[in-house]
This record gives structure tokens, C-alpha cells and sequence, in this order.
């Protein structure tokens, strides 16, 4: 398990970090208001956060805590992880040169620009976008800021958990999305078990679940509906041993799960969600996470950069 990644520090990077983002609020309902048994849950909307996710969190430890060269910071993303860096870049007066895949929705590639980065098309998955971004760190100098597996990028998400025990000290269930694995990571880095996490994969991009059956990170598919934030080839490895101490269980949705919880949480709570934002929230409305009644279920609600086609 990473060393540099203690509670101490998260803390420490919590009070760096704070002027610079929001503190997300928690919406109450029930699963009744969703045509399911009734069972109360708690919705932490993280989607409210800068940039439209989670990822500000990291974006802002790296380029607070990190020397930034003159010729700034560049990132490789499939959109998200590139927004909240182009915005921390922005607010503090850097440079930003952000690459993404192909897949990249056109909303999240429109999010780049309007905070003044420079947006590349670097191939068509996250893989091929972070191998042009790692050529040009070797051409420039400039400063890399990893999507997920860096301890600055864990440590930023790990403020989230952090946060959410602050706010709901009675949950013992949380749901997670899954991609590379920065935020589950850095979220049960916090926790350490206090609170049991499910982790929450599309079939079509199952990489914590490969991994976790492989005991290893290993190559997975990345595909499907939340290829953009939630496909890369594997999970980190900075985060992958503390999956194993602290990630309770992992389950897979299908995509039309997916797509199903973003139109749920649109018509119940009018709460936009893009589909990797939707697939925590997905695992509860399938039935592929059927809780107990004694637990106390929070569902991260992570992302909300989406152009929400077909909301009505």
C-alpha cells in the first residue's frame, strides 16, 4: 500500500485545497421514489463539484503542491480528468495542454477549451491520449498530471471520502464508479474500512474487476457507454493494493442500467448525471447491489459533464 498515503496527509491536503473547491451537498429521497422497495438513501452530488466532477479535487493538489514549470502542466484524459485540470490551470494562471481520445463526448471536449487549454486528439482510447501526452512531457518539460495513479491525484480524491464521513457518519454502504481507480482509491485510503465500498463497473469496462479476480491489474475491455471516464486499459497500481485492503465488493452494470439511472435521476430528482456519474447509482436501481435492510446505502453521484440527450 502507498506510504504517502495517510490520513495525515489527506488532511494536510484537504485544508491546501479547500479554497479552491466545493463542498458538495447530500440530497436525501428514497428508493420508493424510484419504484423500488423502499430504503433510504443519501445522494452525494459531486457532480456539483468544479468542472463538473470529482477530479477538480486532484487536479488542484498537484498544481498546489507540485513545482510547475514554465511550460505548465498537461494531462491526458477521456475528458474529466483534462476539464478539471484546464480549470485549475486556468485559475491559477498556468498553462494547460490536454490530451483526449477520440471517444471523448463533445461536451466534456467543449469544457476544455472554454477554460483555455489546448485540446489534442491523441488516437482513440485513454491509452493512445496518455502515450501522446508522455511524448509531449518528453518534448517540453512540461509538468504530467496523472489521472489516477499518482499520490497527489489520490490524495485530492481521497478529500472526498474524507467529506462524506463528515457528512453521513451513519452510512455504512457507499457506491462507487470505477475507471482507473483515483477516486475509489483515494476515497477507501480515508476510510480504511470503516465503511464498507462497492465498487461499480460497466460490463463493458470491467477493469477493478479483472483485476481484483486476477490479483493483479491486468488488461480489461473499454468500451461502452461510459467510455470516456470510465474505460481505461487497467486499473493504477498505486491504487490497486488498497482496493484489495478496503473495497468490499465490485459489481458490473450493463450499459442500459446506465442509461436507465441517468434518466432516473433526471425525471425523480432532476439531478444530471453523464453515464459514469449514473453508474453507481445503476447497480442499486438493476438489482445488481441488493442492500440489507439494516444498511445505510450513500451513492456517489461523480460526474455531470454530459450535452443530457434525451432528457426531457
Amino acid at each position: 500500500m502507498p506510504i504517502d498515503i495517510t490520513p495525515e496527509r489527506i488532511t494536510a491536503v484537504e485544508e491546501i485545497i479547500r479554497p479552491h473547491i466545493r463542498h458538495t451537498p447530500v440530497l436525501h429521497v428514497d428508493l420508493d421514489d424510484f419504484g423500488m422497495a423502499a430504503l433510504p438513501i443519501a445522494l452525494k452530488l459531486e457532480c456539483l463539484q468544479h468542472s463538473g466532477s470529482f477530479k477538480a479535487r486532484g487536479a488542484f493538489t498537484n498544481l498546489l503542491t507540485r513545482p510547475v514549470p514554465a511550460a505548465g502542466v498537461v494531462a491526458a484524459s477521456g475528458g474529466n480528468h483534462g476539464a478539471a485540470v484546464a480549470y485549475a490551470a486556468m485559475r491559477l494562471g498556468v498553462p494547460a495542454t490536454i490530451f483526449v481520445p477520440s471517444v471523448t463526448s463533445p461536451a466534456k471536449a467543449d469544457k476544455i477549451r472554454s477554460y483555455g487549454a489546448r485540446l489534442v486528439i491523441g488516437g482513440e482510447r485513454y491509452a493512445n491520449a496518455l502515450e501522446a501526452s508522455e511524448r509531449f512531457v518528453a518534448e517540453t518539460d512540461a509538468l504530467a498530471v496523472h489521472a489516477y495513479d499518482q499520490v497527489e491525484t489520490l490524495l485530492g480524491q481521497a478529500t472526498l471520502g474524507r467529506e462524506i464521513e463528515m457528512d453521513l457518519p451513519e452510512t455504512t454502504t457507499l457506491l462507487v464508479a470505477v475507471g482507473g481507480g483515483g477516486l475509489i482509491g483515494g476515497i477507501a485510503s480515508w476510510l480504511r474500512g470503516r465503511i464498507k465500498i462497492v465498487a461499480v463497473e460497466p460490463e463493458s469496462a470491467p477493469t477493478l474487476n479483472h483485476a481484483l479476480a486476477a490479483g493483479k491489474p491486468v488488461d480489461a475491455p473499454a468500451g461502452g457507454i461510459a467510455a470516456d471516464s470510465l474505460a481505461p486499459r487497467r486499473v493504477g497500481n498505486l491504487m490497486f493494493p488498497i482496493a484489495q485492503a478496503f473495497v468490499g465488493t465490485s459489481v458490473l452494470v450493463a450499459d442500459d442500467d446506465i442509461r436507465k439511472a441517468q434518466q432516473a435521476l433526471w425525471d425523480t430528482v432532476r439531478i444530471v448525471a453523464e453515464p459514469g456519474g449514473a453508474a453507481a447509482m445503476a447497480a442499486l436501481l438493476s438489482g445488481r447491489y441488493v442492500p440489507q435492510k439494516a444498511e445505510r446505502v450513500a451513492v456517489l453521484v461523480c460526474g455531470s459533464n454530459t450535452a443530457a440527450v434525451g432528457f426531457d
